[in-house]
This record gives C-alpha cells, structure tokens and sequence, in this order.
C-alpha cells in the first residue's frame, strides 16, 4: 500500500500475523487496554512500557491486546544498531537515479490507525529514541529527515514497547522514560496459568509432560532462576519429539531429562522434578 504525505509517496509495511493467544494474567491485560483507552476527546492514549524478564510473554500480550480492539499490529524489533531512520522512513533505489520511501513498521501502524509494538525497547540507543519523542507526547507526529515530511498520527494509533529486565540493555533517558507511562510490570505465571500456557501452545503434547515441565518451572522460579515459559515451550516441545522417536513408548522420564540437558544445559538439572 501507498499513502502520500506532503506530496512524498511512501510505501507501507504489512501488518504482522502471529498464530498466539494470551492465557491468564488478566490484570496484565485490562492495564494494558486501560493505557490505550481513551476516555474524552481531550484525552489522548497513554504510550506504555511492558517490563519483565526475557520470555514471560511480553510481546504475546502486546500483540493479543491489540487483537483484543480489532487493531492490525506491526512489530518493530529494536536492536543497538537500530537507528532514527530505521524507525520512520528508509530511501531504497529503485532503479537509475530513483528512491522509492519505504515507511518503518511504526510508521505504518501510525498511518493506519494500528498499534506499534516496539519490541525490547530498551536495547535501543539514545539517538533513536530521540527520534520519536514528539510521537510519544501530545505532538504524536514524528519527521523524516530523509524523506522531508512530518508525519502525524492517526487517531486511533497506539503503540506498546517491551523491555527485557535483564543486564544487556540501554538506561532509557529520562525525557523518554517519562514519556512510556505506565509502566507495566509482567511476572512469571502461576502454576494453573503456566500449564495451560503450555497446552496452548503444544495441544498434541502429552499431559505427563507437560505436567513434568510445569513442575520444573515453578522449581525453577522459586529458586529466582531465569527459565521461562519460552523455555518450557522449547523443552516441552523437544521431550515430545525425543518421546516420539523412542522404541519403548513409556521412555518419558528419559526424554524428559534428555531435553532439559540440550536445551537448558546441566545446571537445570537441578530443577527436575524428582521421577
């Protein structure tokens, strides 16, 4: 798709489509959605950061809040070599002598009224985020130095970052931080929310494993380790094949342990449940 600003065609992004579905922690989620809201024509929707360890679920509520309203979703994955222009508008050459304005994912959920999800938002420079400050306030445009043109926000954009709480990341500047307001803290599930996050996602897994990666996953976040359900997901997921492949057809404990050891290491050992 095409749309013209200031007489400069840009090329829109297509929107992302994610085969997921949010399970439990409802609260995450109404205070999401309640970020978004817009409660009087003076009003204006609020810009919120979802803070929480690598693999809780971050950008899977992003994306199924934004369902949740009808609302296409374009994520934008930001790294430390992401730069202003990666954000609004890139030149491409198109043939001798002609650019062709390519409009970022953000940018396109700005166009057409749909949620921006900038995903571990904090692994982005300084520089970068500069760029967007006057989208992220009452403003809501950004400019493109490279294509010439302001751009304003539809009325119905919304937009969403995700931060890893996690050591290998940028300290947002302040005038940003005050901007991602409210800040919206994500946890590790309970027991019930994790296994039918599993079930979720793995329906042809069989229960004995998932109950067994369930259990390693509570023993492990008692004891504040890092795994996540991302974990469980990829541990569960590889015990079920490893099961598969076995010639004895009750080989789960095997599989099982076999899987924590290549995907997690020897140190999740520790977290296995007992046989």
């Amino acid at each position: 798709m095409v749309v013209e600003i200031e007489g400069v065609p840009l090329h829109l992004a297509h929107p992302d489509e994610l085969p997921v579905n949010w399970v439990g922690q409802d609260d995450a989620m109404r205070q999401l959605l309640a970020a978004w809201l817009v409660v009087d024509e003076r009003d204006l929707p609020m810009n919120p950061r979802l803070v929480g360890k690598p693999g809780v679920g971050k950008t899977t509520l992003a994306y199924a809040a934004a369902r949740r309203l009808g609302k296409d979703v374009y994520i934008m994955q930001a790294t430390v070599d992401t730069r202003p222009e990666d954000l609004i508008v890139q030149p491409v050459i198109e043939g001798a002598g002609k650019l062709r304005y390519v409009a970022s994912p953000l940018v396109s959920a700005m166009l057409r009224g749909g949620v921006a999800v900038v995903d571990e938002g904090n692994r982005m420079s300084e520089k970068s985020w500069a760029s967007l400050a006057p989208l992220l306030d009452n403003r809501r445009y950004v400019e493109s130095i490279v294509a010439g043109v302001k751009i304003r926000a539809h009325a119905e954009f919304r937009m969403v970052a995700t931060m890893n709480d996690d050591a290998s990341t940028f300290d947002l500047p302040e005038y940003i931080h005050s901007r991602l307001q409210p800040q919206i803290l994500i946890d590790f599930p309970e027991r019930d929310e994790e296994m039918a996050i599993l079930k979720e996602n793995l329906p042809f897994s069989d229960e004995y494993i998932l109950e067994y990666v369930t259990d390693f996953l509570q023993n492990a976040h008692a004891a504040d380790e890092r795994y996540s359900v991302r974990d469980g997901i990829n541990l569960a997921r590889y015990a079920t094949k490893l099961r598969k492949m076995a010639k004895d057809a009750g080989a789960y404990d095997n599989a099982l342990q076999v899987a924590i050891l290549e995907t997690l290491g020897q140190e999740a050992m520790r977290y296995a449940p007992r046989p």
